[in-house]
């Protein structure tokens, strides 16, 4: 995410500018896209004990991604995002859908990049029933109701049968076209 003295830039406008158009926008844009289907209920008067009591019926998927950014310029700030893993200062996000991504049920933006996975799904797993149960990918093995593929073992391999079951646990996961 560009700074808006960087974006002022581009756009050949000062970064005040630049910032209050942005905001402009980003209120527009929030009233046009869909909210999250927590964020709908969430009112006092909706739903939200019979939503969360419907969506225990289900296997919710998560998965996270990074947005990397700017390499921000004080130090601090540098250690704060900067992500060992990825050598880089990313944000992470994170989108918890219903199965086969049919509706986003809950969504995470701009984490700071050293945090992980598993911390990452900690704070909205909070929200939800006790029982809810998701699915994850590798980088969420060992989390409180998460089904995860198998991960190789150290200095070891996966059995044909572990192979076959991450492919199709996969396949349930991802969203395809056809």
């Amino acid at each position: 995410m560009p700074t808006f003295e960087v974006l002022g830039l581009q756009f050949g406008v000062s970064k005040t500018e630049a910032n209050d158009t942005f905001h402009y926008w980003l209120k527009i844009l929030r009233n046009i896209l869909p909210a999250s289907l927590l964020e709908q209920v969430e009112n006092p008067d909706s739903d939200y004990e019979l939503v969360l009591e419907l969506l225990t019926e289900v296997e919710l998927i998560v998965d996270r991604m990074e947005q990397p950014r700017e390499r921000p310029s004080d130090n601090q700030e540098q250690q704060k995002y900067f992500s060992d893993k990825k050598r880089q200062h990313p944000f992470k996000s994170q989108l918890i859908t219903l199965p086969k991504g049919k509706d986003v049920v809950d969504v995470k933006i701009g984490e700071r990049g050293p945090i992980s996975e598993l911390s990452l799904l900690r704070i909205p797993q909070e929200k939800f029933a006790f029982n809810q149960k998701f699915q994850g990918d590798k980088a969420y093995v060992g989390g409180k109701n998460l089904t995860t593929p198998d991960k190789k073992p150290r200095k070891g391999k996966l059995t044909e049968q572990q192979k076959v079951a991450n492919k199709e646990f996969s396949s349930n996961r991802i969203l395809s076209n056809t």
